[in-house]
């Protein structure tokens, strides 16, 4: 069974049962030690508030982004995208594919899901050189399973030696998820979106 079938299962549990009468020396809110990356990403990336939709095939990854569109009641809108792959891909949904900051919400691959973290890794491959706070609010990223590394040094060494020209700028990650849930002392000053991971299988 896939690991993200199980991740999904509500009766899945990582790691073993505890010992009858043996109290577990770990905090509940934290998960097992030494986790599979793609465990690993899927627990911190919803922790962060991010929004996950597992995809097996590309049936399925153009059924959840017809979902998402429908909640949200975001056809026939203007949509960020700098990607002509993307907006070839994702064409027949009556919407308008263009560089604006206003548009309702952001259409993106990314370069890496940053596993410790949670976190998704963006360049200018994605975004050209606009910040974080330029980017719409609302988000839909497609990334694939192979993708999932397990900390930011990882990822950047992964771009760096797929460049075949200059390395991509504007390098950035977005990691908090939900503006309605009180930031820490941490997070203060960061850029939250509200964002969708479309993630399909391709191992």
């Amino acid at each position: 069974m896939s690991l993200f079938k199980r991740l999904l299962n509500p009766n899945y549990r990582s790691g073993k049962k505890s010992q009858k009468g043996e109290k577990s020396e770990r905090s509940s809110y934290y998960p097992e030690q030494k986790l599979p990356v793609d465990e690993k990403f899927t627990y911190y990336f919803k922790n962060n508030g991010g929004k996950f939709i597992y995809c097996e095939n590309w049936e399925e990854t153009l059924e959840a982004f017809d979902n998402i569109l429908a909640e949200n009641d975001w056809y026939e809108q203007q949509v960020f995208c700098l990607e002509d792959r993307l907006c070839k891909k994702f064409d027949g949904f009556n919407l308008s594919f263009n560089n604006k900051s206003n548009s309702k919400f952001l259409l993106s691959s990314c370069e890496s899901l940053v596993a410790n973290t949670g976190a998704i890794l963006l360049s200018s491959n994605q975004v050209k050189e606009k910040r974080l706070n330029e980017l719409p609010y609302n988000m839909v990223i497609l990334a694939t399973t192979s993708q999932i590394v397990e900390n930011i040094s990882e990822g950047l060494r992964i771009i760096k030696n797929r460049s075949a020209g200059p390395i991509p700028s504007n390098i950035t990650t977005i990691q908090h998820f939900e503006s309605d849930r009180e930031k820490d002392f941490m997070n203060q000053g960061s850029s939250t979106k509200n964002l969708y991971l479309l993630l399909l299988e391709d191992l």
